[in-house]
């Protein structure tokens, strides 16, 4: 090679180096600042991939909830946010393809923080949000051919949650929002239902905008619940309270099916009630406001009534009366200056305690709770507390009311807290009541506890040992208490669920119910119960509504209770229990009046469903 020619070689090369520095120099010093801020733009979002999620199915295999592949509208709340206006425009020409106004949809796309209210999305801002479901081919069609006029819209075939039975359980099944189980047997075994989520790693700007996709693990599909509840017997249950409601007028009900010696549920009852699909698609603020979303049989909370009574006889029997001792049961008992009267002011007679259940007599237990209240003696409390009252029973669903067992520590606590309400009522008394004696009453009452007040007087015990003066059950712990009476002292923590299986068809666990408590009365005292209570449909309180039952085919044995409620029409209770099949059936009717008349033939609804004889009538 010639010098020359080496030599221009040499110059190119110089040229190159210095180029290859000079733009090295040029990126690093002069634009470095700004590449580094680009960089900073660019993130990684990991999005998750929802699995196919678990069934529900009851004791024989039945789903009771399941899933079923439907063409969803959904659409991407990141997408619409760098619209313009945010993507008004286009969620309202989405309104008229789907026939849903523009605030309806917008409430379902909004996403969820600190200042949103419910409804409102609750997952991902990545993950599509689904706004229709199960829409028609021609609609899916014209967003999919109109992608101009729908960007972040789209169609796509995915499961959603399928409620064979309705409403029927539904506050019991739960639902599901955002992919993740809500209330219910769905949020509470969520880990086990929602099975393994997927991942999908998106690339996406500074603008929020998804640029490529970096990785996607596919999702490992969810285990389902087999449950203890009998879609059968579910089903005779909810029309037992749906009849119930309609012939007595009540407002609300619940009935409840436990299994007595184990304390699984075979039906949870609750009106009014609500489809669960209602969830599929979203729900907007007015649809929600609308749902009935309290369960009156965990929830919900009344005063028991005479039901209460088995509770205060194994109080009489541990402080020493005989129930087989004679004790009078006049019209009337007078307790301080006030007369505490049977219902309609019947005069029974001689009787033992096995009379005092089966005619169901206020005025032995006033007797006995003033004598008790005398000696300082608070068996009363403590017994109702043995029974599992005043406490959840722990089971297998959310939000579970306590109810209330009121003591003196806990009335002087209220009187302190209302005090200052009670001294305003003593001045202003109650001119907005039509009642004018009612009035009065309640006027008196507040003066009385504005000079000094929060003592557990007679009164209150009288009170308390028939079911009212602030005790407050659950349909649910009434249930646990008369099963834990007829299975012999056990008192269970109930549960719904009863295994997890794999979707291969293998266990992963199964669910017992544990034993949370012995009630606190000897094996004699719950026999003599027993045989009292037996009694009740046949010839007491609940003889007419049982007329012409066959006991011969299921030997039921119950309790009525006929709760007052103030300002409202009675609160209605049947809780009945049989040795065979070994089930406890409870039921309650908000303002449905006496027991007798409205619990109980729904009681007697469940238990003819139950031996199979309401399908043949």
């Amino acid at each position: 090679m010639s010098r020359a020619r080496l030599f221009v070689l040499r110059l190119v090369v110089l040229a190159m180096v210095a180029t290859l520095v000079g733009r090295l120099w040029f990126l690093q010093v002069v634009s470095g600042a700004e590449y580094v801020r680009a960089a900073a733009d660019v993130r990684i979002r990991t999005v998750p991939v929802p699995p196919v999620r678990g069934q529900i199915v009851d004791a024989a295999g039945r789903p009771l909830v399941t899933n079923r592949t439907r063409p969803v509208v959904t659409v991407d709340a990141v997408a619409l946010a760098h619209q313009p206006d945010g993507g008004r425009a286009v969620l309202e020409r989405l309104g008229e393809v789907l026939d849903q106004p523009y605030r309806q949809i917008a409430e379902k796309v909004r996403l969820c923080g600190p200042e949103v209210a419910q409804p409102c999305w609750q997952g991902s801002p990545y993950e599509p949000i689904p706004v229709a479901e199960d829409v028609t081919a021609q609609t899916a069609l014209q967003i999919s051919e109109r992608q101009q006029d729908f960007p972040g819209v789209r169609t796509e075939l995915r499961p959603v949650r399928v409620y064979p039975f309705g409403a029927a359980a539904a506050h019991t099944l739960g639902y599901v929002q955002g992919a993740k189980g809500r209330d219910g047997l769905e949020g509470v075994y969520d880990r086990e239902l929602a099975g393994r989520a997927g991942r999908r790693d998106v690339a996406v700007d500074n603008t929020g905008q998804v640029t490529r996709t970096l990785r996607q693990d596919p999702p490992v599909p969810g285990n389902t619940l087999v449950t203890s509840l009998d879609s059968r017997i579910q089903t005779i249950a909810e029309q037992a309270v749906a009849k119930a409601l309609t012939t007595s007028g009540a407002k609300s009900g619940a009935a409840v099916v436990m299994e007595s010696q184990t304390g699984r549920l075979v039906a949870l009852a609750g009106l009014p009630a609500y489809d669960p699909a209602v969830w599929t698609d979203g729900v907007t603020a007015r649809e929600y406001k609308r749902l009935p979303l309290l369960s009156q049989a965990v929830q919900g909370e009344w005063a028991p009534g005479s039901t209460w009574k088995v509770s205060s006889v194994a109080a009489a029997a541990n402080a020493g009366y005989g129930l087989g001792a004679l004790y009078d049961c006049p019209s009337g008992y007078t307790v301080g200056n006030r007369v505490f009267r049977n219902f309609a002011s019947a005069d029974l007679g001689l009787m033992t305690m096995h009379g005092a259940l089966v005619e169901s007599c206020d005025t032995i237990f006033y007797r006995l709770a003033d004598q008790l209240w005398e000696r300082g003696s608070e068996a009363l409390e403590k017994t109702a507390r043995g029974f599992g009252f005043g406490k959840p029973t722990g089971v297998d669903l959310p939000a579970e009311a306590a109810g209330a067992v009121p003591d003196r520590a806990a009335k002087k606590a209220l009187w302190r807290a209302t005090r200052e309400e009670s001294c305003r009522r003593a001045v202003k008394g109650y001119p907005e009541m039509a009642d004018r004696g009612r009035a009065a009453y309640l006027t008196a009452i507040a003066k009385e506890n504005c000079r000094g007040g929060g003592v557990w007087r007679g009164g209150d015990a009288a009170n308390f040992s028939i079911g009212q003066g602030g005790v407050l059950v659950t349909p649910l712990q009434l249930a646990r208490a008369y099963a834990a009476v007829a299975n012999g002292g056990t008192l269970h923590s109930p549960r719904v669920g009863m295994k997890v299986v794999r979707p291969d068809g293998t266990t992963v666990e199964t669910i017992t119910p544990p034993v949370a408590g012995r009630l606190p009365a000897s094996a004699e005292t719950l026999r003599f119960m027993r045989n009292a209570l037996s009694q009740v449909p046949r010839k007491g309180t609940a003889e007419g509504a049982f007329k012409g039952f066959p006991f011969g085919k299921v030997a039921v044995a119950g309790k009525t209770g006929t709760a007052e409620s103030f300002g409202h029409r009675d609160t209605s209770w049947f809780a009945s229990f049989a040795p065979d099949p070994a089930y406890t059936v409870v039921v309650v009717l908000s303002e449905g009046g006496r027991g007798a008349e409205g619990a109980a033939p729904a009681a007697r609804d469940i238990w003819e469903g139950i031996i199979g004889l309401r399908e043949r009538r």
